[in-house]
């Protein structure tokens, strides 16, 4: 039987089928002999590309990281030639795009997000994240101190936002909410029907409220160059 032209594994196809599975079932469903059968091959095939699940989670974790926007830190990204060319845009309008975009890639996949919040470790798109987001800092006038503080306050933030929904946290069961015990949760059955406007609007107001206090911090700065 002649052989087939295209492998039957590849790097990039587990990685996606792994993700699928950790999308639709959670971290515990994910195992060596599970995806190995999702890919209908046998687990030990699996080992030519990963030798343990952990590298398999990392990889995933990785892959959600490609997804996230950082042109907003590049300045190869202005026109060449325009006005403002080899500039970057404010930190402040920078770090927000950057941020609803992160939210964005971890809201899509956010059973793989308490692998993420581990840190980015040696995972290559997760280190181009905490590169691109410490250089846009400093360059913008940050001391490098501080730019490290923001990088983990805005991980914090984000990663945050995404392990849990707040409006999801409430039943729909208007009983559960006895007056005389919450006096103010009236309503409260009702948030889970406006789960996502509500989880989006707190993260807005969450992000506005952050990005101001920066701001403050950065107009004490002595001689940075304003954005």
């Amino acid at each position: 039987m002649a052989r087939p032209r295209k492998p039957l594994l590849s790097t990039d196809l587990i990685v996606e089928t792994a993700r699928a599975l950790v999308d639709a079932e959670g971290l515990a469903a994910l195992s060596t002999r599970r995806l190995a059968a999702e890919l209908g091959v046998s687990g030990p095939s699996l080992y030519n590309h990963f030798r343990t699940k952990d590298q398999i989670l990392e990889a995933v974790a990785d892959s959600v990281s490609v997804l996230v926007d950082l042109s907003m830190f590049d300045r190869g990204e202005q026109e060449e030639g325009g006005e403002g060319a080899g500039e970057r845009p404010d930190w402040r309008t920078a770090l927000h795009d950057w941020a609803v975009s992160y939210r964005a890639a971890l809201r899509d996949h956010p059973n793989i997000v308490p692998v993420m919040a581990r840190g980015p470790g040696r995972r290559p798109a997760g280190l181009r994240v905490a590169d691109a987001v410490y250089g846009g800092m400093v360059d913008a006038g940050w001391p490098p101190a501080q730019a490290t503080s923001i990088g983990a306050l805005m991980r914090y933030f984000i990663m945050g936002s995404a392990l849990g929904s707040f409006a999801g946290g409430f039943v729909d069961d208007e009983s559960a909410y006895d007056p005389a015990d919450y006096p103010h949760l009236g309503q409260a059955h009702l948030l889970s029907e406006q789960q996502e406007k509500i989880d989006e609007r707190a993260f807005e107001t969450g992000l506005t409220a952050l990005l101001a206090g920066l701001a403050q911090q950065y107009e004490q700065l002595e001689g940075p160059e304003q954005t």
